[in-house]
């Protein structure tokens, strides 16, 4: 794991600029640096390097082929790389002259061996490269199926720049950061910047399983490539529903051998190794799956918050001494939590308010003490059914076309005549004789959201509702900042996928690549922990997409094919119980410990450095949160962070 930086720029390289890149992210790349350049063409490729694969200095980048024709930067892990040095024997004929064992050469070697783009398409790994081709003098950034690894590029003043995170950017000479207006509406909905633009004007992100081929010519012209697919998600899980049908037995048979294998390739490591463990059906499977190809003990790590409506410690403790690995539960106080809400406009460099980048943040630095890289259970929600909207949804949906638009409507007001309170305290009283998976934690909010779908005129609408952190982000803007598109417009429709399929996708394709990566990404990164994520195989993802719908959402519960894999290493009472997340009390902290530091971000004149926003209704909002009356806890969070963000960048800003 490591981080790349790099230009193409008319004129003699500054290796000092390139060098300046890399080492405002020297958190992705402690261990060691380079940089390479080529003169005459202007340009510079810069890396930082977390030592994972091949200690030596045979795994130091930039690195050059053998042959000479390509160097490279390369953030990331290729799973399969000794795999593909047995390929690249057999196609070669030969025995290749190894330096060493990194997953880089063998990069190298099977760019020149099958092109980069072909290479690509054999790869099993999340990485995000620049490659340099001397032959056809041309750059190509390339990014992993899923969007695993960051990588930003843009244009200043003509030249190309390029880096893991915008902090690198920020380094070359004539970068103006002038804030992308567009994103705001999307980022106050979502509670990040998604997509393929960043905060800024004419930076993007390279999007998942794409490449942008960069050329001489491109350079001298000024023109700008468009990024290219190289895989599909919608693609790839097409084919995986088309390729026929198998038994339900050997559909579960092949979960469980594609995860087992990519369990085995992801803990290849070089440095000490463990996985996070939240008691959860996700992280358990993973731990179970590793612990049983291991003749030693996994060392697993929780984190437990002295507030115990958000503390799974125990149920952790309970997994990993039933699987027997070494376990250590990492105590975290609401006191360490709140120290981490300034640092992060720093960590994440664009406007982020998933709250749960907090506890992220905590469990990665304080694992980092014990190991440098960690497995996790991320994106089993997404392959496998386990949000709740997969289940609602339909059912919701189906009772909605039956009743007129006014009759929701009405409904829904009737809903929201009872304060948020009110419901969470009748959920309290029936917990007590309702089966556990009926349990639903913040009932109120959860049935406010409701109200706010019911009057929805397509199943888009609906899902793009229940998606949102914020319904009406466009109140938030002044009136001559809003978009006036409609959310169901955000969504494109898919032939040949129904209703809970179809939204599977968007979560793969939206809120796992632009919330749930980039938050473990930034938040492990921050201490240099590099963090897997074994659900995100192709093997994997093609094993999930076989699975009929009804083993993945059965009886009104999500993940029933994973669940029926982890309950041959777990019993089932450990793992059924409702599911809690990994939230903090926002809504507590906001009202109390955070409140200073709130009304300091809201105050007239820090409002009026971003002058888009509705003062006037962000206000209103405030006030109402704190006489208790909504829990908009959510919808501020978001105006706080780009408040935060706008005071922390703007500084460093020309």
């Amino acid at each position: 794991m490591c981080g790349i930086a790099g230009f193409w720029a008319l004129g003699r390289p500054d290796e000092l600029v390139a060098r300046r890149m890399a080492d405002a992210i020297v958190h992705r790349g402690p261990d060691d640096s380079g940089v390479w350049s080529e003169p005459k063409m202007g340009l510079a490729l810069a890396h930082r390097r977390l030592s994972i694969l091949d200690l030596s200095p045979a795994g130091h980048q930039p690195m050059a082929s053998e042959c000479g024709r390509y160097v490279i930067v390369f953030n990331g892990e290729v799973y399969n790389h000794l795999e593909l040095r047995k390929r690249l024997h057999l196609a070669s004929g030969v025995d290749i002259p190894w330096r060493g064992h990194s997953d880089t050469e063998t990069l190298l070697y099977a760019f020149r061996e099958w092109g980069i783009e072909g290479a690509l398409r054999l790869v099993s790994g999340m990485f995000a490269i620049a490659v340099w081709d001397r032959e056809e003098q041309c750059l190509t950034l390339a990014r992993d199926r899923f969007g695993e690894k960051p990588l930003y590029y843009g244009w200043v003043d003509g030249a190309l720049v390029f880096g893991s995170e915008l902090k690198s950017l920020q380094q070359y000479p004539g970068f103006r950061g002038e804030l992308e207006s567009e994103v705001l509406e999307r980022y106050l909905r979502f509670g990040c910047v998604g997509g393929q633009q960043s905060i800024f004007k004419d930076v993007f992100k390279l999007p998942p399983g794409s490449l942008l081929k960069v050329s001489l010519a491109d350079i001298k012209a000024g023109k700008r490539p468009q990024p290219a697919q190289w895989w599909s998600a919608v693609d790839a899980a097409r084919s995986a529903c088309q390729s026929g049908s198998v038994s339900s037995e050997q559909a579960l048979n092949n979960v469980e051998q594609a995860l087992s294998a990519s369990v085995k390739h992801q803990m290849a490591a070089d440095v000490p190794l463990g996985a996070f463990l939240s008691g959860g059906i996700d992280s358990s499977l993973i731990v179970a799956l590793m612990q049983s190809q291991s003749d030693q003990k996994i060392r697993t790590f929780s984190v437990g918050f002295d507030d115990p409506r958000y503390d799974e410690s125990e149920h952790a403790a309970a997994v990993a001494a039933h699987l027997g690995t070494e376990h250590t539960t990492l105590r975290a106080t609401s006191q360490m939590a709140l120290e981490v809400i300034p640092k992060l406009p720093g960590l994440y460099d664009e406007p982020f308010a998933d709250s749960s980048q907090i506890p992220t943040f905590l469990i990665s630095s304080l694992t980092r003490e014990h190991v440098t890289v960690a497995l996790s259970g991320d994106a089993g929600d997404e392959l496998f059914g386990g949000y709740n909207r997969y289940v609602w949804v339909p059912r919701v949906w189906n009772k909605l076309t039956l009743m007129p638009q006014s009759m929701r409507q009405t409904l829904a007001r009737m809903l929201k005549s009872v304060p948020p309170g009110g419901y969470d305290r009748l959920m309290a009283i029936g917990s007590r004789v309702l089966p556990s998976r009926l349990h639903i934690r913040t009932f109120g909010e959860k049935l406010y959201k409701l109200a706010d779908v019911l009057a929805c005129s397509s199943d888009r609408a609906l899902y793009g509702g229940l998606a949102s952190m914020n319904r009406d982000p466009e109140q938030l803007l002044r009136p001559d900042c809003r978009s006036g598109k409609p959310v169901e417009d955000l969504y494109p429709a898919l032939a040949g996928f129904n209703q809970v399929e179809w939204m599977m996708l968007m979560d793969t394709l939206n809120f796992m690549v632009d919330d749930v990566l980039v938050k473990v990404d930034r938040a492990s990164m921050a201490s240099s922990l590099e963090v897997r994520a074994p659900f995100l195989d192709p093997g994997v993802y093609a094993a999930a997409w076989q699975l009929p719908l009804d083993m993945r959402v059965r009886n009104g519960e999500g993940k029933w094919a994973l669940r029926q894999v982890l309950y041959k290493y777990v019993p089932r009472e450990m793992i059924e119980r409702p599911k809690m997340g990994f939230a903090v009390p926002l809504d507590a902290w906001l009202r109390g410990p955070l409140r200073e530091w709130a009304e300091d971000l809201l105050s007239s004149s820090s409002l009026a450095d971003l002058p888009m926003l509705n003062a006037g209704r962000v206000r209103r909002l405030w006030r109402a949160h704190l006489e208790g009356r909504r829990h908009y806890a959510q919808q501020l969070w978001a105006v706080l962070q780009v408040l935060a963000w706008q005071r922390y960048w703007r500084p460093g800003l020309p």
